[in-house]
């Protein structure tokens, strides 16, 4: 039985990774005619097509999306072989893309990202930020930052530190309309509320006797990202339900105050999460020990200011 041709596999995960035969050939420094060529043959071998194309536009057959992640394996695989060969007396190189939640990816990881160019000048980041959770293996994801309670999956998860979430509004907010004691007061105010709470717009509470309570609560601005409520917020328009990364620079200049002090939202946690199997090349290590460094528990500016 003839070897496997790895070459067109791995032409093939780039095409289907870049979604053009002109930006896989640039990505992989081949011709146009040689990434074409490799899927012809790939086809012929396989006797069936992977991808539907005419003058303008190309799309994956069934069979093409469900090979298209099996050759991203091998394409990854190969290429953390090769850099674990070459890393050896050399500094990390390439290109890692990097998925995190818009608000904490724009205040905490876009500003930590000179520092470690600094380190590590030969590692490009594609940094890609969306509060809705992607597939890392169809996504092409080599690292993503979660901020939630993971379920059990094939990736592999590393908890940095707690995100805990507080119920806070600006002080004539609370002036004008009393500060609520218990999460039933709730139903009486106006609740700013994020798109993407995985219980809607029911919060849930704790206090400190294992009493639970939830609420469904109401307002007058809904948005896909926690950050869109700060303006808001901060204007006295109602109070919400925010994490601790987003609000601790507004709790210590008293621009936003905490309600519901005796009672805590479940809590989260910032993880970060990488596909299951296979050798690790090193650039990815390199970041996910920054990463780690930067936002464990104690390090995070955030958990030394809170607590």
């Amino acid at each position: 039985m003839p070897l496997p041709d790895l070459e067109a596999w791995a032409i093939f995960a780039k095409i289907a990774e870049t979604g053009s035969f002109a930006r896989a050939a640039a990505e992989l420094g081949l011709s146009d005619a040689t990434v074409s060529k490799a899927l012809k043959r790939l086809e012929a071998r396989l006797g069936e097509r992977l991808i539907h194309r005419t003058s303008r536009r190309f799309s994956l057959t069934e069979t093409g999306r469900v090979l298209a992640v099996r050759a991203a394996q091998i394409l990854a695989e190969g290429e953390a072989v090769e850099a674990e060969a070459q890393a050896k007396g050399t500094l990390p190189r390439g290109k890692i893309r990097l998925a995190a939640p818009m608000s904490f990816g724009l205040r905490h990881i876009a500003p930590a990202l000179p520092e470690f160019f600094a380190a590590y000048p030969e590692i490009s980041i594609d940094l890609q930020l969306d509060d809705r959770i992607v597939d890392l293996v169809t996504g092409g994801i080599d690292i993503a930052l979660r901020i939630a309670e993971l379920p059990d999956s094939s990736l592999i998860a590393r908890k940095l530190c707690p995100v805990r979430r507080f119920v806070v509004g600006a002080p004539a907010y609370f002036a004008r309309h009393g500060t609520p004691q218990s999460p039933r007061d709730l139903k009486d105010h106006a609740c700013l509320t994020y798109s993407y709470l995985a219980t809607g717009t029911t919060w849930r509470f704790t206090d400190h006797t294992g009493n639970d309570e939830s609420i469904t609560v109401k307002g007058p601005l809904c948005a896909t990202n926690a950050d869109a409520l700060s303006a808001a917020l901060e204007a006295g328009l109602g109070i919400a339900l925010q994490p601790d990364f987003l609000i601790w620079e507004a709790l210590e200049t008293k621009r936003l105050v905490v309600a519901l002090e005796d009672w805590s939202a479940p809590p989260l946690a910032l993880n970060l999460v990488t596909p299951g199997g296979g050798p690790r090349p090193p650039r990815i290590s390199a970041l996910i020990d920054f990463l780690s460094r930067r936002f464990t528990a104690g390090s995070a500016a955030w958990t030394r200011v809170l607590g």
